[in-house]
């Protein structure tokens, strides 16, 4: 089984209509942007997708609809990686099957968070071994502590599962480059694909031998993260890292207006599509009544991404 190919992916976002009710048109728009801007995939209900607000046939047709657009558009290049992160391990293989026939490569599990204090460290590798070894596609290890009751696996436990034969990759937001490190110096990115999972440590990631990166601002910057890629694929490491600092001070800024929600509001101030809706009990932010630094941070960020 072959893990994702090295780039920068975007978990993206999922708009809804003031019933919070899939909205096609906003969906589609969002995806061709993002396919335009030179993605390397799609993850499908990640951490921004609202995946847990959303029934089994909701995050099938999400990844159905996302896969199809991209297909009927000329971008079958680009990658679907569907997040199938659930609370029991039948519920986690049952999303890995519903994946696959929808369209997606490859899958990304978190760790269920109901009952913390059983998820020893056997306990998780058991749980991620029997989803690899019932998931029809190559699943991926989702590490994001913020999202599951505070667990953050450490980089042996990573590396333990790496040489599952179908697991094949990780996404790291818990933000920690010695973790990354770790693990992007001890696995062929081909074998074991480590990910950035925050637009702040994209090009520090890539420094450390990772795979790129799937982080949130790229459903805002896809351009921005398209040319500190090419920058540094081209040796170009001082101009990069100059881009790069704009892009954290940015990303810091997308975080402090709304999480979800603000990433909505600022697509539809910006490119004209979506709305801001999300699902309860996710709050959504009226973006012209934000004020301040971070706001002229993203604002500046957009002006340069449609520079580009």
């Amino acid at each position: 089984m072959s893990a994702p190919p090295q780039g920068f992916y975007v978990p993206a976002v999922l708009f809804f209509d003031e019933a919070e009710e899939f909205d096609f048109a906003s969906i589609k728009a969002h995806i061709l942007r993002l396919a335009e801007g030179g993605v390397t995939g799609i993850l499908v209900q990640g951490s921004n997708g609202e995946a847990q607000h959303l029934s089994h046939e909701e995050r099938k047709e999400a990844i159905r609809f996302t896969r199809e657009t991209l297909d009927s558009n000329g971008f079958q290049n680009v990658l679907v990686i569907a997040g199938t992160g659930a609370q029991s391990t039948r519920e986690t293989k049952k999303l890995c099957v519903d994946a696959k026939e929808a369209g997606a490569t490859h899958v990304l599990v978190l760790t269920p968070s109901t009952w913390p204090p059983q998820m020893s460290p056997e306990n998780i590798l058991r749980f991620h071994r029997e989803v690899a070894d019932a998931s029809p596609i190559p699943t991926m290890v989702y590490n994001f502590p913020v999202v599951t009751a505070g667990q953050d696996l450490d980089s042996d436990i990573i590396a333990t599962l790496a040489q599952h034969p179908n697991i094949v990759g990780t996404k790291l937001s818990c933000g920690n480059i010695g973790k990354l490190h770790r693990l992007a110096s001890t696995f062929p990115a081909s074998e074991f694909a480590v990910f950035a999972g925050r637009s702040d440590l994209f090009l520090q990631g890539l420094m450390s031998r990772s795979a790129g990166t799937i982080a949130a601002s790229v459903n805002l910057f896809p351009k921005v993260h398209r040319e500190i890629y090419k920058l540094f694929r081209e040796g170009r490491i001082a101009e990069a890292m100059e881009l790069q600092a704009q892009l954290g001070h940015a990303d810091w800024a997308v975080g402090r207006i709304g999480g979800i929600g603000g990433i909505k509001a600022i697509a539809q101030k910006h490119f004209g599509y979506g709305g801001k809706w999300v699902r309860g009990p996710l709050k959504h932010v009226e973006y012209d009544a934000l004020t301040g630094k971070h706001v002229q941070k993203i604002e500046e960020m957009i002006k340069l991404e449609k520079s580009l």
